[in-house]
């Protein structure tokens, strides 16, 4: 397959995981009384129904409250949603062969705090691909430094200790070499722009987990980031 092709089919499968989304929004799955828990299976339902997907890569993530305070990898215990809640949901589905990895942040109330939170997540991943974009040799420890220091000048911290990875066919886990060089993280020094064993273009995913710790509250905005 050519580089082409396989950029359409990653810029598509994002497409349809972004259509998702928007239809978990009219569909007003997110709303107070409901479980994260009943919220993810609700969007999995959803995207069988309208999607036809089967497999998703990853686990699938709804959380609310002081639960956004937690990274992927931590499972924090069920919550059920209020009126004034910050929410955000973390999908992976996977159409066809193809990996989507994406993210959104939503607001229930109307707390100016949590809104600018929600509004600063789509604010940083672009001040982040600008920075990637304009240094040609760019690392991903680089990067991610770059994240933490446009974080801390709104005011947030990073929630994670990265902020991205490879994506492509499904399932991307099985990129060779060491596990922190398929990451955007201190210590993975490797440039971002270069080709995997097989010869194809490294292609990534940027997440920007933003938290405040005093307030107990996160959210999260991830997608492609070397295609747009």
């Amino acid at each position: 397959m050519s580089e082409d092709e396989r950029t359409a089919r990653l810029l598509e499968a994002q497409s349809k995981a972004a259509e998702l989304f928007t239809v978990v929004t009219e569909h007003g799955i997110l709303r107070p009384g409901v479980l994260d828990s009943e919220a993810s299976g609700a969007i999995s339902a959803l995207a069988a129904e309208r999607f036809g997907v089967t497999r998703h890569w990853h686990k699938r993530i709804v959380r609310s409250g002081p639960n956004t305070l937690r990274p992927y990898q931590e499972d924090p215990p069920d919550r059920s949603m209020t009126d004034d809640d910050i929410v955000f949901a973390d999908f992976g589905p996977v159409f066809g062969q193809w990996e989507a990895d994406f993210g959104r942040t939503w607001v229930l109330g109307d707390d100016p705090v949590k809104l600018r939170l929600r509004d600063d997540l789509s604010d940083i991943f672009t001040a982040g691909r600008r920075f990637f974009e304009g240094l040609a040799a760019v690392t991903a420890e680089q990067l991610h430094a770059e994240m933490a220091q446009l974080a801390e000048a709104r005011g947030w911290a990073l929630g994670n200790f990265h902020c991205g990875h490879l994506v492509g066919e499904f399932p991307h886990q099985n990129f060779e070499g060491d596990r922190l060089e398929s990451m955007i993280a201190p210590g993975n020094t490797k440039p971002m722009r270069r080709t995997d064993p097989s010869g194809r273009v490294a292609h990534w995913i940027l997440e920007v987990h933003l938290i405040d710790r005093e307030r107990q509250i996160g959210g999260f905005y991830e997608q492609l980031l070397t295609l747009a």
